[in-house]
């Protein structure tokens, strides 16, 4: 693996560095970010809510909260019907709470992923509907590519609002209010990059805006914050660049989830080993609140969720938050199980190819998307993982940097059911027959993009840094660069000609993960602990080695000390 540095110019770092009194390497971090101005960096170092720009900027947002105000007058009947991932879930919780406090009883639902695929598909709709057709349809984190699902829902008689942030493939739904920054916003907008969550947290200020002019006495114990819990919930777990706005609602909202106010939240920290009193960082978000969201929509039921969410009553959320914890490890015990067959799969087969595709009738689809990243990131190639429901294969694709799965899908478009999603993550469904054509014609879509073969994998260090620079200090100085995520990633540090002095000890389970300590700092006593996951081997004890690897802190029994955690190493030059 390529370990590259960003270039950064020093005359910037240094004005940073002086001009807000700042970390020398953090000002160097900053300017990594693209941030080279002290006002663009106290905006970002603190951001402040009154940045957000007037939600009646995005296109068709003012005609949608006119369609919602109807709806409210008249007290009309409104179904939210949302997708069955973090985004989805908390979007769909934020709509119907607001809609229940301003006196309606929206009903809710998302597809069974199992039985009815992505999305508003027909058999989805006529399962909510029930035979009773709703005045308002309002779909969310999904529905922009819904043509035939809008048709339908307007030939019953229902209006269609569609909030979503998924690109269009063609054109977009007709008779119909869509608000998508991505069809309709201007590029540089900086609500673009907003996911469904963030939108709909717009959806509801605007709203607020409207009723608070009308005078309505039921919003005078609203807070728009009060949702700002959801919405990181929503930004952090669906890897959307978190800048601009997102930067904005995903910091905030962290400081929400942090105060635990939601007993939802409150119980699903708990089930996941969060303590009460530990801070939450992106990465709590990432790795195990949201999977726990997920998994019920992968495998059983994502309206359990977005129950867990609306409760109030801590019994109720305390059974629920088990339900999802025990399904989760269910997903965990099926994925490891179907990354193992597929590792040994793409070992044995893919050799030489630009791309990997796998189908196996017996693999959940619920679970491939997560098997798909490993295997692509093991391997470094743009991979697809196919299981069976009914007669179709499931499943979903990941790519590598510099791949752009949406342009090799189209070139499969005639091939396929239903595919959409984005450049590095798309679903996809097509006819079990049509596995062995959609196969070929990946692998030449992939050859024409990238004739020189995939990119290389490289290890973009943010800085070079001391060994004696990773202390509390310096970590508690780089929280200020939190949350972290797409287009604002964890830094990664070099560490140049380290001996270890003590031999790695692996995990008593084994499987390459490692914990290691490196040497103290000379006068000091104690060397900085660190762990290594899934590495194939580890430095040598005496030897020179340069380390690449990721600072932050390790929480244990009420306490947090730092720790490192290895990437890559290599001999020292």
């Amino acid at each position: 693996m390529n370990w590259t540095t960003h270039e950064c110019d020093p005359t910037v770092i240094k004005e940073l560095e002086q001009g807000l009194g700042l970390n020398r390497v953090i000002a160097e971090l900053l300017v990594e970010r693209g941030i080279e101005t002290v006002a663009a960096a106290e905006r970002f170092l603190r951001p402040q809510l009154s940045d957000l720009e007037d939600p009646f900027a995005l296109t068709n947002l003012e005609a949608a909260v006119d369609r919602i105000e109807r709806a409210l007058e008249a007290r009309e009947s409104v179904v939210v019907f949302g997708d069955y991932d973090v985004d989805g879930v908390t979007s769909t919780v934020q709509l119907v709470s607001l809609l229940r406090s301003l006196g309606m009883e929206p009903r809710f639902s998302v597809p069974l992923r199992l039985e009815e695929g992505y999305g508003m598909s027909r058999e989805a709709i006529d399962r909510v509907l029930d035979g009773s057709v709703p005045d308002l349809f309002i779909a969310l984190d999904c529905g922009t590519n819904a043509h035939e699902a809008v048709s339908y829902l307007r030939k019953l008689g229902a209006d269609v609002i569609i909030v979503d942030h998924h690109q269009a493939k063609e054109r977009v739904p007709e008779d119909c209010i869509l608000v998508n920054p991505h069809v309709y916003d201007r590029v540089r907008a900086p609500w673009r990059n907003l996911c469904t969550a963030g939108l709909v947290f717009k959806l509801l200020h605007g709203i607020l805006k409207r009723r608070r002019e009308a005078e309505d006495e039921r919003v005078k114990s609203l807070h728009l914050r009060d949702y700002l819990d959801l919405v990181a919930m929503g930004t952090i777990a669906d890897l959307v660049p978190l800048q601009d706005e997102n930067r904005i609602l995903a910091w905030y909202g962290l400081q929400h989830l942090r105060a635990n106010r939601r007993a939802g939240i409150r119980a699903l920290c708990e089930v996941s080993g969060l303590a009460a009193s530990q801070p939450l960082e992106g990465t709590d978000v990432s790795f195990k609140l949201a999977p726990r969201i997920n998994a019920s929509g992968r495998l059983a039921d994502a309206s359990k969720p977005i129950e867990l969410l609306l409760s109030s009553d801590e019994e109720t959320c305390g059974a629920i938050a088990q339900e999802l914890d025990v399904t989760n490890r269910e997903r965990q015990a099926i994925e490891r199980k179907i990354a193992g067959e597929a590792t040994a799969h793409v070992e044995a087969h893919y050799a030489d190819a630009p791309g990997i595709i796998l189908y196996d009738k017996a693999w959940h689809p619920g679970v491939v998307g997560i098997v798909a990243s490993r295997v692509s990131r093991r391997f470094h190639k743009p991979c697809v993982v196919l299981g069976r429901e009914g007669s179709m294969a499931k499943g979903s694709g990941r790519s590598v940097v510099g791949v752009d799965l949406v342009q090799v899908f189209q070139q499969c478009d005639d091939l396929l059911e239903h595919w959409g999603g984005h450049p590095m993550a798309a679903g996809i469904s097509l006819p079990e027959s049509e596995i062995e054509a959609f196969r070929e014609r990946f692998m030449e879509a992939l050859n024409e993009l990238c004739p020189e073969g995939m990119p290389e994998p490289e290890l973009e260090l943010s800085a070079w840094i001391e060994a004696g620079d990773l202390n509390a200090s310096f970590l508690e100085s780089m929280d200020r660069l939190q949350p972290f995520g797409q287009e604002n990633r964890q830094p990664i540090f070099g560490l140049r000609d380290i001996v270890l002095e003590k031999a790695p000890q692996a995990f008593a389970k084994g499987g390459g993960n490692y914990r290691f300590e490196l040497p103290a700092p000379a006068g000091e006593g104690q060397g900085l602990g660190g762990v290594a996951w899934q590495m194939d081997s580890m430095p040598l004890v005496g030897e020179s080695v340069d380390l690449a690897l990721r600072f932050g802190w390790n929480y244990w029994r009420n306490a947090r000390k730092p720790q490192v955690t290895l990437l890559d190493w290599r001999p020292t030059e």
